[in-house]
């Protein structure tokens, strides 16, 4: 027999739940829509279900709203079946059982991430950790001190050493051979990079070299360089160089695309900065073509700096690319359904409800608090008093009369900024909720609360 779901709902979701189950048949389980004596699904929660739902009225499992607050395990032992919280938004229910496509695992990954302190000579010991720190928070897995040409770094063996205890592994990366030496001899576990000229290294050491050509766009000498390694029965990465745009960037891919063609089985390294770094665009979209070019390839390393201030959350992104393209290879599938970590701009499904929708559930609404919800033709604000609409914030705030209510005012003039915002991008906004900017922000700073008098604004009902 199917399974047979209970939904749990407010008031003013009930008839939109039900159309959106309804619009899902047929599906692998039946259903029954409880509206548990509340209007507004959002403010559901656990205790609130304990009290009220004595049992799962024959169901073999519960959904609540996204939102739900509260321990669902213990009200799941009551009713000796699980409770699990359902979408945000009852308009992605279809996605949350799998309609299009089963949600990939995103835990897994086969790309190594390299990232570089650039200016590893310029900071003391407890700022090569504290930057390490961060990298590793982000996703890096080797940490890579950088040497700055005719900078002395005395404390390069220090750095390697303090990295070590602190439980990173560490590459140094130079053209200086007496700092390769050096960090080779300091324990470094890998070693950018080594040409045909200065392979003698390689003997000095146990580190594993990371191969260069030995002229720019020569993949004929880095092939030497890989028959020399491999004749010494010694490890290695091999790195074609990525050129950038305009010099070399296409001809670079190529080369890549020809070093796995000859060498199926060789560790590469791709290095990314060329075009982060030196290309003025967000960097996210590159992440994501790049990383699509290293999933196809097989290629395992990837080495990135964040230098430039457009380019400062590259490792959070390399890391979020590197999941979703392993993914989307292991399933034989686009990259697509993975998530929206590498979308901040836009969302899949920025407007999920029509200006309609939004007007009949207006038209239930017998209350003073303001509802914001957005649609593609603009920003919808609406109470017991009506539904006003308009593109522009400062059409709607004179309408609202809240001249002698400034922390109400302060509320709906925050509010009505982040629809303003989520509605010219395409973005997907849900109100008393932080616009989601995927990876892309470098800092996220804990949500203030507003308390506004003398009523709360209540969320938007699109819950489930």
């Amino acid at each position: 027999m199917p399974e047979h779901i209970l939904f749990l709902t407010g008031r003013l979701a009930e008839r939109g739940l039900q159309r959106v189950l309804e619009s899902m048949q047929p599906a692998a389980f039946t259903h029954t829509v409880h509206v548990l004596g509340i209007q507004v699904a959002g403010l559901m929660t656990a205790d609130m279900i304990a009290r009220r739902l004595p049992d799962a009225m024959g169901a073999d499992r519960v959904i609540v709203p996204g939102r739900c607050r509260g321990d669902l395990d213990a009200v799941s032992r009551a009713l000796r079946v699980p409770v699990e919280r359902g979408p945000d938004d009852l308009k992605d229910l279809p996605r949350f059982f799998g309609r299009q496509g089963a949600p990939l695992d995103l835990s897994r990954h086969d790309v190594r991430i390299f990232a570089e302190i650039v200016d590893a000579p310029d900071l003391d010991i407890d700022g090569i950790l504290e930057r390490a720190r961060a990298y590793a928070e982000a996703g890096a897995d080797v940490i890579d001190l950088g040497c700055l040409p005719k900078t002395p770094f005395p404390h390069l063996e220090e750095a390697v050493a303090a990295l070590h205890a602190a439980g990173y592994r560490v590459s140094v990366d130079s053209v200086d051979e007496g700092e390769l030496l050096r960090g080779g001899k300091a324990g470094a576990d890998f070693l950018l990079s080594l040409k045909t000229q200065t392979l003698w290294i390689a003997d000095e050491v146990g580190s594993t070299a990371v191969l260069i050509p030995s002229r720019s766009g020569s993949l004929r000498s880095l092939l030497r360089a890989v028959e020399e390694m491999e004749k010494k029965g010694r490890p290695y990465l091999a790195d074609a160089i990525l050129d950038p745009i305009h010099f070399g960037f296409t001809d670079s891919i190529a080369r890549y695309r020809e070093l796995r063609r000859r060498l199926p089985q060789v560790q590469i390294m791709m290095g990314t900065g060329n075009v982060t770094e030196l290309t003025d665009a967000d960097t996210l979209g590159m992440q994501a073509v790049l990383m699509g070019i290293i999933s196809e390839l097989r290629i395992t390393n990837l080495l990135t700096t964040q230098v430039s201030a457009h380019a400062a959350g590259v490792v959070r992104e390399a890391d979020a690319a590197r999941r979703m393209m392993y993914a989307a290879r292991e399933s034989d599938s686009l990259p697509r359904g993975c998530g929206e970590a590498l979308l901040a701009l836009r969302s899949l499904d920025p407007f999920p409800y029509s200006r309609d929708e939004i007007a009949a559930t207006a038209a239930q609404i017998k209350d003073p608090s303001f509802r914001v919800q957005i649609s593609a033709e603009g920003i919808h604000v609406y109470n017991r008093d009506g539904l006003r609409t308009s593109s522009d914030p400062f059409d709607l705030f004179p309408q609202l009369g809240l001249e002698q209510d400034g922390s109400h005012a302060f509320y709906m003039g925050v509010e009505l900024a982040r629809a303003q915002i989520a509605w010219e991008l395409g973005k997907r906004y849900v109100q008393d909720q932080a616009l989601e900017w995927g990876c892309a922000p470098v800092r996220r700073p804990e949500p203030a609360r507003v308390q506004c008098a003398p009523h709360a604004a209540k969320s938007a009902e699109a819950e489930p």
